[in-house]
Order: structure tokens, then C-alpha cells, then sequence
């Protein structure tokens, strides 16, 4: 998983959004290294998980059979988007507390 800077449309908002959103300030000050630096941490488990979250969200069938093409407006994209992030964050942070222990109990 690589951060392509040019695709990161939430770092391109209007300015009365940025104003109001810190972290979204902060997002567009970092340099693309740093960002793709934090994408590369996420471990395959994590993107599994997101991956069936977000799927459970839209709705599974399996792909032999049907050509599903999913419709939406730009509120609940963004709503699923939001939701796949967190998940994502959640399970990270997670997976760090998970090493963390497994570090301290060798000890």
C-alpha cells in the first residue's frame, strides 16, 4: 500500500473546511515521504480486516456470478471512506498495544 499524493483528494479541500480542521492542516504540511512512510506500516492483517469491514458494508456476492456496480452520493462515500479510516486507525493502534505486551511479557 503506497500514499499517492495525487489521489489524496481530502488534502485538496475548500478553504472553509481547512480552517476549521486541524488535523487537515497538519495533513497538508507533511511531505508525500511521510506520508507513504505511515501507509507502508499498515500490516496485511489490517488491510484484511478493513478490507472485510468495508466489504460488509457494501454488501458481498460472489464475483462468478454477478456484475455488481454500486451507486451512491458523495455524503455516504465519504461516510464509508471515514468509517474504513477509523477502522483502520482502531486496528493499528491496536496491533502496536499487541506487540507492545508480547514485548513486555518476554521481558
Amino acid at each position: 500500500m503506497a500514499f499517492n499524493p495525487d489521489r489524496a483528494n481530502f488534502l485538496h479541500t475548500d478553504a472553509e473546511a481547512n480552517d476549521a480542521n486541524a488535523l487537515l492542516r497538519y495533513l497538508q504540511h507533511q511531505p508525500p515521504e511521510v506520508l507513504e512512510r505511515v501507509a507502508r506500516t499498515v500490516s496485511p492483517q489490517v488491510k484484511q480486516i478493513v478490507s472485510h469491514n468495508v466489504q460488509g458494508l457494501v454488501g458481498v456476492l460472489p464475483s462468478d456470478g454477478f456484475n455488481v456496480k454500486i451507486t451512491t452520493d458523495r455524503e455516504n462515500l465519504a461516510g464509508l471512506l471515514a468509517s474504513a479510516m477509523l477502522t483502520g486507525y482502531f486496528l493499528r493502534q491496536m496491533e502496536q498495544r499487541m506487540e507492545l505486551e508480547d514485548q513486555i511479557g518476554d521481558l
